[in-house]
């Protein structure tokens, strides 16, 4: 149906009923997804391991959408596609267990292409000493060129983007869900200026509402993209903890801020310095640890 493999992967992404692993095994039956279009519903429901249902959504979006037409409107909309087999795919990304096989973008491309990448999560509601180490750490690392990955989050993660559009840094906001569908809401005048001065990415087409499982899935790029994962501020059970879990798990560092232990904000950073997590209250405390990769 399709002359490239790019536009049978990004059509595939676009349908209903399938996630990443289902893209995996269609991937692993036909790398080359050439004989997609052409089987039956009974053989998908042969080879994905899905309920009916979704097999059904899936089987009918695969007939039915109108890539052209939808590759227009991102376009005209400024919304530019980034597939796995692109030369300007994230290069730290794409060496993770489960890389996003599509990436949709708004703003500076460049930045993708940086290796100076780190991540910074945290609570959403922090105290102002969490403000203050946020700030301490951030400045000098945006002066040396680092790009702040973060989730568009409340608290630390909107703190940190506002911290590099206010010191002409360089930022990336990863989101759940589409661009037509920001969450928070509050955050929707932060994701018009990143969009435009900055970058966000999200492995959802547009017009996809987040859902709460997207969350998770958001978590693993932004460890992803970047060598490190920094956690400010963070209480015991907290989405910041499973970022710096994913971090672990893709064989990444993780620096905590420690903080006071009277403060429910920050059992979880202070956890995570007990089970190894680098103690950081410098950003040399970050930057030392890469010097053999950013000599």
């Amino acid at each position: 149906m399709y002359p490239t493999f790019r536009e049978r992967l990004i059509h595939l992404h676009h349908c209903r009923g399938i996630g990443w692993k289902s893209i995996s095994l269609l991937l692993r039956s036909d790398p080359s997804l050439s004989s997609i279009f052409h089987l039956s519903y009974d053989t998908f429901c042969r080879l994905l391991p899905l309920p009916k249902q979704k097999i059904a959504s899936f089987f009918q979006d695969l007939h039915s959408i109108e890539l052209k037409s939808m590759i227009k409107t991102y376009d005209e909309q400024k919304v530019h596609i980034v597939t796995i087999i692109d030369k300007h795919y994230p290069y730290w990304l794409k060496h993770i267990y489960d890389p996003p096989w599509v990436l949709y973008a708004k703003g500076k491309m460049e930045h993708l292409q940086n290796l100076k990448m780190i991540s910074v999560v945290g609570t959403r509601m922090p105290t102002e000493e969490g403000i203050v180490s946020l700030r301490k750490l951030l400045l000098p690392l945006l002066e040396n060129e680092w790009v702040i990955v973060s989730g568009l989050a409340k608290g630390i993660d909107t703190e940190a983007h506002r911290l590099c559009l206010q010191h002409n840094g360089n930022t990336i906001a990863v989101i759940a869900g589409g661009f037509q569908h920001i969450y928070p809401r509050e955050n929707h005048f932060l994701s018009r200026q990143l969009m435009t001065n900055q970058l966000i990415i999200s492995e959802f087409p547009p017009y996809v509402r987040p859902q709460k499982w997207h969350f998770p899935l958001r978590n693993r790029i932004i460890s992803g993209l970047s060598v490190g994962t920094v956690v400010v501020q963070a209480r015991e059970r907290s989405g910041s903890l499973i970022t710096a879990d994913l971090a672990l798990q893709q064989g990444r560092e993780v620096f905590a801020v420690p903080s006071s232990i009277v403060t429910n904000h920050s059992v979880g950073t202070n956890r995570l310095i007990q089970q190894g997590a680098k103690l950081v209250i410098t950003s040399e405390d970050i930057e030392e640890e890469f010097r053999h990769i950013f000599s």
